[in-house]
C-alpha cells in the first residue's frame, strides 16, 4: 500500500485540505460582516469555529488511532467540515445567529482532521529515513495554505461576494477527500487499542503526552507560541491601519510571513538532520520574539522585516514539532497525539487573540512586547518541566 499511494498525493491532498481551512476563517468572517453589519458577529463566527478544537481533536485522534482503515474516517470529518461550512453559510440571515453559530461550533469539532489528524498518518506513506525529510516538506504545506487560502478568500469576496468564497471554501476541502479515503491502511497493531474504550484511550493519549519529558515540552513550548502568535494577529488590523496605510494591510504581514516559512522549511528540508529538532522547537520561538519586538518599532519597513523573521522561527519551529511528535508518540496513539497537539495550539492561538484585543486597544506597543515576552516564555519553558517527566518506552505506555 505504501509503495501506490505517494508522497505527492498525500502533499497535494494536504495542501487542498489546509488551503480550504485557512480560507475559511477570513471568508466566514467576510461573510458574516456583510450580513450582519457587526463586526463583533464576523468575530464570533471565526471563534465560533475555532473553540471547538479544544473538544473535537482529541476525540476524533483517538478513534483515528482505533480505526484500521484511518483514511476513511479522516474522509469522513473533512466531509462534515465541508458540509458544516456550506450550512453555516446557510444559516446566516435565515436562522437567528445563535443557531448559526451553535453550527458553526459542531463544524469546528472537525478541524483538527485538516492539520494533526493528517499528518499523523505521514509514517503510513513514507518511513525510515525518508522521515524527517517528509516532515519538513508536511509543514511547507501549511505555510503555502496560510498564504494562499486568505488571499483566496479576499479575490473572491472582491470579485464574486463574500458568500461566495465560503462555497470555494468547502470545495476546497472536499477536493482533500480522494486523497484522505486511499491512504494506507494501518499494518496491524490496532486488536489492542479497540479492546478498551474512547475514554481509556483519551486519558491514555494524555498521559503519553505527560509522561514523555521531550514531548511534553515540545507540546507547552508551541502551545506559548500559538498564544503569542493569537496577540499579533489581533495586533493585524491596527498594525496595517496605523503603520502601512489601511487595516486591511496587515493580513498582508501573514502572507510575507507564510513566504518565509516556506523558504526556511524548504532549508530545513535539504538539511533536516543538521540541529535537533527539539533545539528548533526552541530556537523558533526565540526567533519569534525577536520578530515580535521588531514590529512594535511603528515603521514600515521594519514591520515587513519583522514578518519575514517571524516566518523564518515558525515554519522550521513547525517541522521539527512534527518529528518530535513521530519520535515520541507510540502508534496506537499517535493520531490521539497529533489531533491533541493540534487543538492545544488552536485554543491558544484563540486564547492569545481573546486577551490580546482589549490591550491592543489601549497599547500597541505594550501588546506586541507581551507578546514577544510569551514567545521568550515558550522557548524556556523546557526548564519547568519536571525531570521525573521521562521519557517511557513505547511499549511501557498504556493503551486504556
Amino acid at each position: 500500500m505504501m509503495k501506490r499511494y505517494s508522497l505527492p498525493g498525500y502533499l497535494a491532498g494536504a495542501v487542498a485540505a489546509r488551503a480550504g481551512d485557512e480560507m475559511s476563517g477570513p471568508a466566514l468572517m467576510l461573510t458574516g460582516f456583510a450580513l450582519t453589519g457587526s463586526s463583533g458577529d464576523a468575530a464570533a463566527l471565526l471563534a465560533a469555529i475555532t473553540v471547538s478544537a479544544a473538544v473535537g481533536g482529541p476525540l476524533l485522534g483517538a478513534l483515528l488511532d482505533r480505526a484500521g482503515r484511518p483514511g476513511r474516517l479522516l474522509a469522513a470529518a473533512l466531509l462534515l467540515y465541508a458540509l458544516g461550512l456550506g450550512a453555516t453559510l446557510l444559516g446566516l440571515g435565515r436562522l437567528p445567529f445563535p443557531v448559526t453559530l451553535l453550527i458553526a461550533v459542531l463544524t469546528g469539532l472537525w478541524g483538527p482532521a485538516l492539520s494533526g489528524g493528517w499528518t499523523a498518518q505521514l509514517p503510513a506513506v513514507v518511513a525510515g529515513d525518508r522521515l524527517p525529510r517528509a516532515n519538513a516538506l508536511d509543514a511547507m504545506t501549511f505555510s503555502a495554505a496560510s498564504l494562499a487560502g486568505p488571499a483566496l478568500a479576499g479575490v473572491v469576496a472582491e470579485s464574486v461576494g463574500a458568500s461566495k468564497a465560503v462555497v470555494a471554501a468547502a470545495a476546497l476541502v472536499a477536493t482533500a477527500l480522494p486523497a484522505a479515503w486511499f491512504l494506507p491502511s494501518r499494518p496491524g497493531g490496532t486488536r489492542d487499542a479497540r479492546r478498551a474504550s474512547v475514554r481509556d484511550d483519551l486519558s491514555a493519549g494524555l498521559r503519553v503526552i505527560v509522561a514523555r519529558r521531550p514531548l511534553l515540552e515540545a507540546t507547552l513550548a508551541s502551545v506559548a507560541t500559538c498564544v503569542a502568535q493569537g496577540m499579533l494577529a489581533a495586533c493585524l488590523p491596527l498594525l496595517g491601519e496605523r503603520v502601512l496605510g489601511g487595516a486591511g494591510r496587515g493580513a498582508l504581514l501573514l502572507s510575507c510571513a507564510a513566504v518565509s516559512a516556506m523558504a526556511a522549511t524548504a532549508v530545513l528540508a535539504r538539511f533536516p538532520r543538521a540541529v535537533a529538532p527539539d533545539t528548533i522547537v526552541r530556537a523558533g520561538a526565540l526567533v519569534q520574539a525577536a520578530a515580535l519586538l521588531l514590529a512594535a518599532s511603528g515603521r514600515p519597513v521594519v514591520l515587513v522585516a519583522a514578518a519575514l523573521l517571524l516566518g523564518i522561527g515558525e515554519g522550521p519551529q513547525l517541522a521539527a514539532l512534527f518529528t518530535v511528535r513521530h519520535r515520541e508518540s507510540p502508534e496506537h496513539l499517535r493520531g490521539q497525539t497529533f489531533t491533541t497537539g493540534a487543538s492545544l495550539k488552536i485554543t491558544g492561538f484563540a486564547v492569545g487573540a481573546a486577551l490580546a484585543g482589549p490591550v491592543a486597544a489601549r497599547s500597541l506597543t505594550g501588546t506586541l512586547v507581551l507578546a514577544a515576552g510569551v514567545a521568550v516564555a515558550a522557548a524556556l519553558v523546557h526548564r519547568l518541566v519536571p525531570e521525573a517527566g521521562g521519557r517511557e518506552p513505547a511499549d511501557r505506555v498504556p493503551s486504556g
